[in-house]
């Protein structure tokens, strides 16, 4: 809560007086408060309450697609962070035409997000899909999101948000690739493009995406999380071409697939067999890959302490019917690459 109050001042008794009024007396409630000059903007405000930063990002229709992706929404913490936020900041039901209203209140789950409404409203509108509910939902979930940027940000909630630091927290939480076209033109500072219904050969002009351009400058920004930093673009990428020129070959000479990244991805995992801090990457042996002075692809990779990785090359057999088939590890290694990204 702000208020912009107007102090009367007794400067031979060095005390400043402020009349807020019982509707601002709770901001004193909680000790310390903030006094700073009054801001040009604020000029032609009235003295008492102040409403809260607008956030231009909340009506635009660019960004609003971007609110709703999957990954913004993950990042952001997930729908059970958007029903606690709710309980937090909510006091009342939302739902305006009704005439009576429950004093308990509940989450109904809405698309995209959620709603907070008491027992009777939501026992009335719990199998309802209206343009109403849908927007009241949307508008939750893109408070939500805003809120929980500005706080992982490190500002407070009465910071209006810009597109640049929008896109800046998409970069540090890994999610650049849910940034639209039009979004990352806005960050780049990059002119709106001009699509024309007909052009002349002569006028076609190559031209690079705003959202490649803020990938590649983002490639090296760190993850921020709660308990680490990590990288934010995938330790590999794995590129897919159907049509490699190798296929059309009768006899293609076979490339061994390498990548000095997603081995030292899988060395920083846990052992396969004892879960203890892993020492090597293993190199799959014994089920027909590698050959005379070569390896198995570099994704065929296990994560072994030492003591391990020696039980293994020592008697592969045994190893496999003491802690399982070498494929099946591997597997469980992809699977974890993938759905965390490693792999993508």
């Amino acid at each position: 809560m702000r208020a912009l109050l107007k102090p009367e001042i007794a400067r031979h008794m060095g005390v400043v007086l402020l009349k807020p009024g019982k509707e601002l007396m709770s901001i004193f409630a909680q000790g310390r408060v903030l006094v700073e000059c009054q801001p040009d903007n604020m000029a032609h405000l009235p003295s008492g309450k102040v409403p809260d930063a607008a956030q231009p990002l909340r009506e635009d229709r660019v960004v609003q697609s971007f609110f709703m992706d999957e990954r913004v929404i993950a990042a952001a913490g997930g729908l059970s962070s958007l029903d606690e936020w709710l309980r937090r900041r909510g006091k009342n039901c939302q739902y305006p035409h009704s005439n009576y209203h429950h004093n308990e209140l509940v989450i109904m789950r809405h698309h995209p997000g959620s709603i907070l409404l008491c027992w009777h409203c939501e026992n009335e509108l719990r199998e309802q899909t209206t343009e109403f509910l849908s927007q009241l939902a949307r508008e939750n979930l893109i408070d939500w999101i805003i809120d929980a940027v500005l706080h992982q940000l490190g500002f407070n909630r009465e910071r209006m948000l810009s597109v640049a630091e929008l896109c800046w927290w998409a970069s540090c939480r890994g999610i650049a690739e849910a940034i639209p076209e039009e979004l990352a033109r806005q960050a780049l500072s990059l002119p709106k493009e001009k699509i024309e219904s007909v052009y002349r050969e002569s006028e076609i002009m190559p031209t690079v995406t705003a959202t490649s351009i803020l990938l590649k400058r983002t490639e090296k920004v760190p993850v921020i999380s709660a308990d680490e930093i990590k990288p934010i673009k995938p330790i590999v990428a794995v590129q897919v071409d159907p049509e490699s020129p190798a296929t059309f070959f009768t006899r293609p000479k076979r490339i061994r697939w390498e990548s000095a990244n997603y081995l030292r991805w899988v060395k920083s995992q846990t052992c396969a067999c004892c879960n203890q801090p892993a020492d090597d990457a293993h190199h799959l042996i014994g089920w027909g890959q590698g050959g005379v002075g070569t390896k198995a692809h570099d994704i065929f990779v296990i994560p072994l302490c030492r003591k391990h990785h020696t039980e293994l090359h020592n008697d592969p057999v045994k190893f496999e019917q003491n802690y399982g088939s070498q494929p099946e590890m591997i597997k469980n290694v992809l699977d974890r690459a993938f759905a965390l990204g490693v792999l993508a």
